[in-house]
């Protein structure tokens, strides 16, 4: 069952993949780049400060959280351990990949660019649910780079897939943690 999953990975992939446009390669390169969503994040830092400035420095935090297990579950965990090359690394596509400017490390599972994005998305809808009006837009954001990764040639679909549902799991456990630790630490203070 694993390697029919994996066959229909691969074969969604060089489909995927296959279908690029040159006006639109360095596009999705930019798209798959973090400086180029720096002025996104500091739109999002304002917001969020702006919202409640006395508690803001509990949804940095849990940020911070969020990308951290989300980060090192896929890198430093998935990554070396289930040693899945990159297909843009793989020598069976030399011929077939389509890769834009550089591949990245070594191994793709699961993509850390899919759980850095779908993570900091779940968070920040879990915390600020009905604070922010723009947050749900978070998702097309984080599902745009994480497809970025699949056209650019460095991931294959459940790569993505993957490392979206660590990430998501990296937003809610975060979430939890900071929901848990305001509530404890409140009623220390109100003791």
């Amino acid at each position: 069952m694993i390697e029919r999953l994996k066959t229909w990975d691969e074969e969604l992939f060089l489909w995927l993949n296959a279908n690029h446009y040159n006006w639109m390669d360095p596009v999705m390169f930019q798209l798959s780049e973090t400086i180029t969503w720096f002025p996104l994040y500091a739109i999002i830092i304002y917001f969020i400060y702006k919202n409640d400035p006395k508690n803001s420095w509990w949804v940095f935090g849990g940020i911070a959280l969020t990308i951290l297990i989300a980060d090192q579950v896929t890198s430093g965990l998935m990554k070396p351990y289930f040693e899945r090359l990159r297909p843009c690394h793989d020598e069976r596509w030399t011929d077939q990949v389509f890769n834009y400017r550089r591949c990245g490390g070594l191994y793709g599972f699961a993509s850390s660019h899919a759980a850095n994005t779908f993570g900091f998305a779940v968070f920040l809808n879990l915390k600020m649910k009905g604070k922010l009006r723009f947050l749900p837009w978070l998702f097309f954001w984080a599902t745009v780079v994480s497809y970025s990764r699949i056209y650019l040639g460095v991931h294959y679909p459940l790569d993505i897939l993957v490392g979206a549902l660590i990430g998501a799991l990296a937003g809610l456990i975060s979430w939890l943690i900071i929901v848990f630790l305001k509530r404890e630490i409140l009623k220390i203070l109100l003791k």
